[in-house]
């Protein structure tokens, strides 16, 4: 039987402007002062979590400290254990709420080792046993179960408990 797929979020992706509309996205996302449509999980003193608008899996998020800087190098040591602090919370929040079986953590440090944005992020990518179907390798298509919003309200709502639970 044939089944097709309907990934409708693509065409926000695929239509998207090549230039961003923000010039310096992960430092004009935080003052928006409306985390819901950053994408903002958790703020930390110095630091934030952010949902990845375009994910390789549902629930990635990405560790970002408020100050921009391009390299790991340039951190203060308070920011450094800030930022440490919040992937360390990312992925306690990503296995409350999504309960994956692993987890790929890491970043990339200037453009041609794939930092598409010059500020500083790690990325904190769930992964699931059998995750990565054909679909990546043969017709260049990642399959999302889920929303960003309604990830990000079921993160949200799941960080809210973090701080609160034994």
């Amino acid at each position: 039987m044939f089944q097709q797929l309907h990934p409708y979020w693509r065409m926000d992706y695929i239509s998207a402007p090549k230039e961003p509309a923000l010039k310096k996205p992960f430092t004009e996302l935080p003052a928006l002062n409306d985390d819901r449509a950053a994408l903002i999980v958790h703020r930390s003193p110095l630091s934030y979590l952010l949902l990845n608008r375009f994910p390789y899996n549902p629930g990635h998020l990405l560790a970002i400290p408020f100050r921009e800087v391009s390299d790991i190098e340039e951190l203060s040591p308070a920011e450094s254990a800030d930022l440490m602090a919040s992937i360390i919370r990312a992925k306690k929040l990503l296995r409350a709420a999504m309960r994956p079986d692993a987890f790929n953590i890491g970043l990339n440090l200037g453009r041609p080792a794939g930092g598409s944005i010059d500020h500083l992020h790690f990325h904190i990518v769930p992964r699931w046993s059998g995750d990565n179907n054909f679909m990546p390798v043969v017709t260049n298509t990642r399959v999302l179960p889920q929303a960003l919003d309604a990830t990000w309200q079921h993160l949200r709502e799941t960080d809210l408990t973090l701080d609160t639970a034994p």
